[in-house]
């Protein structure tokens, strides 16, 4: 797939700045996969569109207080992954004026830059836990008030690098609504890096890490049918689907083309242009058909990207 495919003209004032008022307030598009029927709907009618005995499956992640800023030189660091010797991997900037063995302070504590990676990249040691920001897209400029409305209600292992925004619009009352389950896949550097190819497929993974505990397994295997909640969910459910084990690293690459063994619905929000999360989508929903609708959506006017609307593929 050449990644020009994955391109699409987005007027700037759609990106959300701010969540809604209330998450289960956002607009939601169902499209519906064969005849390609779109529908117009608000997110708390979501148990009213789902087919019975279908089984939502969400991540619990949580995002850590990752983004950390350095006062010498100026910039900042993101905290991408915690790695078995209690350092942690993370995207340093100015990279190229920062040395290994150097430790560089911040309103937040210091950090001390272990090993350089490449491509941004370093190993990094914290003194304690991270005590930064949440890290918020560089597309939202808009200060977050609320830095919960960048959690699920339901995250709980921290981990994250950035948030599964498909699940920012469930409710306690919304989620107690419906039959759900829960995965974990902390979201790293694969999650968010934008393509840089020209096929995608020549795109690479570095993995992120996942867990699924054996009796949520099984119940998700024997559901009559399964709403994954985000691509993280997806990918997570297809790694284990296709023979992975219940916990590890994920580096499933899902492009047109892919066979789906275990998800039947996707509820999940519209993505960046020219990004490895836009190509799962016309994966699962169709090229063609996540073009029309992502149309259908810049024509109405809906919230793109981490605090924007919703999209419901049945």
């Amino acid at each position: 797939m050449d990644s020009g495919e994955l391109d699409y003209v987005l007027p700037t004032e759609l990106i959300a700045q701010r969540p809604s008022a209330r998450r289960d307030g956002s607009r939601l598009l169902v499209l519906r996969r064969g005849g390609g029927e779109l529908q117009h709907a608000t997110f708390h009618d979501l148990p009213g569109l789902l087919p019975s005995g279908t089984l939502v499956v969400v991540n619990d992640t949580r995002v850590i207080a990752g983004r950390i800023p350095l006062e010498r030189p100026r910039g900042e660091v993101l905290l991408l992954e915690r790695l078995e010797d209690g350092t942690w991997e993370a995207l340093a900037r100015p990279s190229r004026r920062l040395r290994a063995g150097h430790a560089y302070g911040g309103p937040a504590g210091a950090v001390e830059l272990v090993e350089e990676l490449g491509e941004g990249r370093w190993r990094v040691r914290l003194e304690g836990e991270p005590a930064g920001t949440v890290p918020l897209p560089p597309y939202i400029s808009a200060e977050l008030e609320d830095p919960e409305r960048y959690q699920t209600v339901y995250a709980r292992e921290a981990g994250s690098a950035a948030a599964p925004t498909a699940g920012l619009h469930f409710t306690l009352e919304l989620l107690a609504s419906l039959p759900v389950e829960r995965v974990t896949l902390h979201v790293g550097l694969d999650t968010f890096r934008p393509l840089q190819v020209e096929r995608v497929e020549d795109h690479p993974l570095h993995g992120e890490r996942y867990e699924v505990a054996e009796d949520a397994w099984e119940r998700i295997r024997t559901a009559e049918r399964v709403l994954a909640v985000g691509t993280t969910t997806v990918r997570v459910l297809e790694t284990v689907a296709a023979g992975g084990p219940l916990a590890g690293r994920t580096e499933l690459f899902i492009t047109p083309g892919f066979r789906f063994r275990r998800v039947d619905h996707l509820l999940t929000n519209f993505h960046l242009p020219r990004s490895t999360l836009l190509a799962l989508v016309m994966a699962f929903a169709g090229v063609e058909e996540t073009r029309r609708a992502y149309a259908a959506a810049v024509a109405e006017r809906y919230r793109f990207y981490s605090f924007g609307d919703a999209m419901l593929v049945l």
